[in-house]
């Protein structure tokens, strides 16, 4: 994989300069301590039993041979287990999913649901009693049959509203020269971090002490204190490192069962999962079926948007994939109605995947404005162009921000998309049929309160503690340098500590919202300290320190439409007799507010765009509907890109103001994968002239589509 650098992004102080993660040297030479690496005196290990059908409940479990075996200490199960609470509201405004609260009976209501821990002196000894654990059921009919027709779905808000509309939709389709409607559909996909899930657990006191790998200290330490109805300061979480995220590192039944393990024995216990647990525990993105509707005039500027989605999610628990929210951003019409429902099966609950709802709904939104480009003879970007809204298009709020013609401009010249052949099907070499796609990208920029505390030593350095989360996302690096320019200061003179709830309730990473409002704490902290020293403060031997709670700041914000936007750009080679598609070359230009880190922001978005690529031509987990498990539950299983799979990817942005706000971030971590699938599949319509509305574009595929239109 080549990976391009254009010129960096000017610079004002430490903020907007290129540096190397300040934990780099730690990771590359094993120092870093992730979760399963931390020792604890006295440690045992649990493994986790899961049901081995998709419905019914747990008739008998025999754990009698299992105590009996070498190194087991205690099996956990229904019968025994410590009583939890489920009933809470978490950081996200909702309930959690019912596996959180495990073994608190005997209900079975998908494959893969924990029935019971085993634990025992080491992890093979767990792991060995947990394989002879005998567990019988009393099976019921099940049912994880997906489908868009399905008459069981159901409207579901998610964190926008499933339903949102204005307009006469029949009036404007009839009075439309050029109609499009077509059905697009993604299926089951995983996320797999580097670093496997795990947490150990212990009780000192009444205290419960969590060692973890999440996306939030603060936030699981709140879940735990709900969970087992404890005073919030009587928990401590501490994630100081962690090997990947992608919206999976929450709360677990794994960090749940952990703490229940080490009440009962009054010692530490850690609980990792295995590689195949992670594809049944720790969410998934649902399949989805999607049906859009546009008309437009003949020039191709737009009367009427109908998008309607439907997204699977459990039988225990609603979690919505907001597939159709992405038109509310991105295009206005006179007619503009969005929706997405959700359908419950008797399948593991889906979460917040990378990009939630964006991803997926931009593959099929962004698919359907080409076709629209193709029907009206106009070129996909200037059609994209000519349908830019003046504010937001249900909301009618004002843009934060907004400079996606700006990446269209930029990517074009640099792709150099002004020589392209709009004709599908005539570009060849040798066996292989080239073609050229693009694709619009958007999600929201969010900022959520926090707290941060920076400390003045009197040798010149300084200490900023926030229970922020580095999920490889290099938010160390880019906090040391919103402190230093904060402080006005060099970034050597600055350690960033994070990763641990007793720093006080912050933000976690995801939504591509972290970086941002972590900043919006650390900044004014940061100032108002800078403002003392200048002022004679004296330092004390602890140090002196200033603290800061955003939350009466980022109330104050006002109502916008806040996102980042991008233009994705592929090429592809299509094999017509093999079927394989090989990506060429990626762009994407992206607006994103104020780039802090150069290096890392870079990095996230040439990762996103690669996962689109995988999402493009590979992902796609597969139900048994016999079992109601899944087929291949293992990263041999289910495929991914690899580095033979991408060539040239670059990475740029363009300038993106963000007037109102202080620090200016939007952030990167997720609008990197939107539209990256959209602009491939539209690729692949321009070598062959088939339009391809189902991911992923596997060969066989791609040899019907040739088969059908030759």
């Amino acid at each position: 994989m080549t990976l391009t650098h254009p010129e960096r992004t000017r610079a004002r102080g430490a903020v907007g300069t290129g540096h190397t993660r300040v934990e780099g040297r730690e990771k590359v030479t094993g120092a870093a301590r992730y979760a399963g690496d931390v020792p604890f005196a006295g440690l045992a290990h649990g493994s986790l039993v899961l049901s081995t059908v998709a419905r019914g409940r747990v008739s008998s479990l025999d754990d009698a041979p299992v105590r009996a075996m070498p190194g087991v200490l205690t099996v956990l199960h229904p019968h025994n287990a410590p009583r939890v609470r489920t009933d809470y509201g978490s950081i996200m405004g909702t309930v959690p999913d019912p596996t959180v609260g495990a073994f608190q009976d005997d209900r079975v209501p998908h494959e893969g649901w924990p029935v019971a821990l085993v634990v025992a002196e080491t992890p093979e000894q767990a792991r060995a009693g947990a394989e002879a654990l005998v567990v019988r059921y009393e099976r019921e009919p099940h049912d994880t049959a997906f489908s868009g027709e399905r008459a069981d779905s159901r409207p579901l808000d998610s964190v926008v509203p499933a339903t949102a509309g204005k307009g006469d939709l029949a009036a404007a389709l009839a009075a439309s020269a050029v109609v499009v409607e077509a059905e697009y559909t993604t299926p089951e996909e995983h996320h797999n971090p580097m670093e496997p899930h795990a947490a150990a657990a212990r009780w000192d006191d009444g205290r419960l002490e969590v060692v973890d790998s999440n996306q939030g200290a603060s936030w699981a330490a709140a879940d735990l204190a709900n969970v087992f109805s404890l005073d919030p300061a009587s928990v401590r979480v501490r994630s100081e490192h962690v090997g990947g995220g992608f919206g999976s590192k929450t709360v677990r039944v794994h960090q749940v069962a952990a703490a229940m393990a080490a009440a009962v024995l009054r010692r530490p216990v850690r609980v990792a999962l295995t590689r195949r647990q992670m594809f049944t525990l720790t969410g998934h993105r649902s399949p989805t079926a999607q049906r859009v509707r546009l008309g437009a005039d003949a020039d191709g500027r737009l009367r009427a948007l109908e998008h309607r989605s439907v997204s699977r999610t459990s039988s225990v628990y609603a979690f919505a994939e907001p597939a159709a929210a992405a038109g509310r951003v991105l295009y206005d019409a006179e007619a503009h109605h969005t929706e997405f429902r959700v359908v419950g099966l008797d399948v593991p609950t889906p979460t917040a995947m990378r990009a939630p709802g964006m991803t997926p709904g931009s593959f099929a939104l962004e698919s359907a404005l080409d076709e629209l480009a193709e029907k009206c003879g106009v070129d996909p970007i200037a059609l994209r162009v000519r349908n830019e809204p003046e504010a937001g298009p249900v909301t009618g709020l004002p843009f934060a921000g907004r400079n996606l013609t700006g990446c269209y401009e930029e990517g074009a010249r640099r792709f150099g998309w002004a020589d392209r052949d709009p004709r599908p099907g005539v570009r060849r070499e040798g066996r292989w049929l080239l073609g050229t796609g693009t694709a619009a990208a958007t999600f929201h920029a969010m900022t959520l309160p926090s707290t941060a505390a920076v400390t003045a030593w009197a040798d010149g350095t300084y200490t900023v503690r926030i229970a922020a989360a580095d999920i490889g996302t290099g938010a160390r690096t880019a906090l040391t340098l919103v402190a230093a320019d904060a402080l006005a200061v060099a970034p050597g003179r600055i350690r960033v500590r994070i990763g641990d709830s007793d720093f006080g309730p912050a933000w976690v990473a995801g939504g591509s919202a972290g970086t941002s409002s972590w900043a919006r704490a650390v900044t004014p902290a940061a100032e108002e300290l800078r403002e003392r020293l200048a002022l004679g403060a004296d330092i004390p031997p602890e140090g002196l320190t200033v603290r800061f709670d955003s939350t009466e700041a980022v109330s104050g914000t006002a109502p916008a439409e806040r996102h980042s936007y991008g233009a994705q750009f592929a090429e592809v080679a299509v094999d017509t007799a093999s079927g394989e598609v090989r990506v060429r070359r990626m762009l994407g230009i992206f607006a994103a507010g104020r780039i802090v880190n150069p290096l890392t922001a870079r990095s996230q978005l040439t990762g996103g765009m690669v996962w689109g690529l995988s999402m493009a031509l590979h992902e796609e987990a597969v139900r048994d509907q016999a079992s109601g498990g899944l087929v291949g539950a293992d990263l041999a299983g289910y495929h991914i890109a690899a580095s033979a799979d991408v060539d040239r990817v670059e990475a740029d942005w363009v300038d993106d103001p963000v007037p109102d706000d202080p620090v200016g971030i939007k952030g990167v971590g997720e609008i990197g994968v939107v539209g990256a699938a959209a602009a491939v599949a539209n690729a692949v319509w321009h070598a062959t002239g088939v339009r391809h509305r189902h991911l992923p574009l596997r060969p066989d595929r791609v040899l019907a589509g040739a088969q059908r239109r030759a």
